[in-house]
């Protein structure tokens, strides 16, 4: 895969990040109810983890000659995670938190594979993103299983 593919590759992770980043600042204040104090803390420290990711990614792209996307320039597609209408509904954040960790998942996994034997670095620090974004799959999961419980 040449360069410019993985740039490619790079600049949507790069963006997603970035949407998360609000989407998580956006919830994490607006959420309200009894059970909503730890969705909103994980929400909480999970923006500066996401924004590191964003900046890794963005170091990257200009490693690779790229230019890191602008405001402008930045793709929205998570629709699932905008905030509900009612600051009660922690359902449909969570929710929205797990399409958006699939999201990032699935997007690192195309760019390991699109790096494989041609770009180690860029495979490197995306399997490091892939980790952390499955470790808040992983939580957000849980957090549905309690909910459905009651």
């Amino acid at each position: 895969m040449k360069n410019k593919d993985i740039i490619a590759l790079l600049q949507s992770a790069y963006a997603s990040e970035l949407e998360t980043v609000a989407n998580y600042l956006a919830n994490s204040v607006w959420l309200d109810g009894l059970r909503a104090e730890e969705v909103k803390e994980s929400l909480d420290e999970d923006i500066a983890e996401e924004l590191g990711h964003a900046k890794q990614l963005a170091q990257r792209i200009k490693q690779l000659g790229g230019r890191p996307p602008g405001s402008l320039s930045l793709a929205r597609n998570q629709k699932s995670l905008q905030p509900p209408k009612d600051s009660t509904d922690m359902r449909s954040v969570i929710r929205g938190v797990i399409d958006a960790e699939e999201e990032a998942v699935a997007g690192y996994r195309k760019l390991i594979k699109a790096c494989d034997g041609t770009d180690y670095v860029t495979q490197d620090i995306a399997v490091r993103l892939l980790a952390d974004e499955e470790a808040h799959l992983c939580q957000f999961k849980g957090y549905w299983k309690s909910i459905e419980r009651k």
